[in-house]
């Protein structure tokens, strides 16, 4: 019985640790800055130039993501103004590099996407909600960077 309980505490904090180790920090400081956008805002889109790109596996942290971000998010943008029957938020990438796309939600759900843009660029569309968004773009190199553009807007994605 004790081996059976030191067998399950040992196991509980292996899972404990691996949790704590790939939880990306969506608290710290930002890559790139913050943006406060609300419903109806102009000039839409809002566009960023930033150096997407990491040593981090997305992979590794969430299931059925791609691509190599860092630790820290390259942007983060605050929402307001939601409403019923409002545009949804498109969130997407431009570059010479094929980039990948990771948010997390004021939900605190993360969203993903590779190709699903025009031209195969990455586009992640959500029903806007009011709150705190973190964004990632990736690379598919670890380490690698390459120049992007960052694109938010209610009417139009790259």
């Amino acid at each position: 019985m004790r081996n059976l309980i030191l067998s399950a505490l040992v196991a509980g904090a292996a899972l404990l640790g691996a949790n704590a180790a790939s939880a990306q920090d969506i608290d710290s400081s930002t890559n790139y800055g913050e943006l406060n956008l609300s419903a109806g805002f102009t000039p839409d889109p809002a566009l960023l130039s930033l150096l997407a790109g990491g040593s981090v596996d997305a992979d590794d942290r969430f299931d059925g993501c791609t691509g190599y971000i860092t630790e820290s998010p390259d942007v983060r943008l605050f929402w307001s103004g939601s409403s019923k029957g409002a545009p949804n938020i498109k969130i997407s990438a431009l570059s010479n590099a094929d980039t990948t796309i990771i948010v997390n939600g004021p939900d605190g759900r993360w969203y993903c996407d590779d190709d699903s843009g025009e031209d195969s660029n990455p586009v992640v569309e959500l029903s806007p909600m009011n709150g705190r968004y973190e964004i990632w773009v990736g690379t598919y190199s670890e380490g690698e960077t390459k120049r992007a553009v960052l694109s938010i807007s209610e009417v139009t994605s790259f």
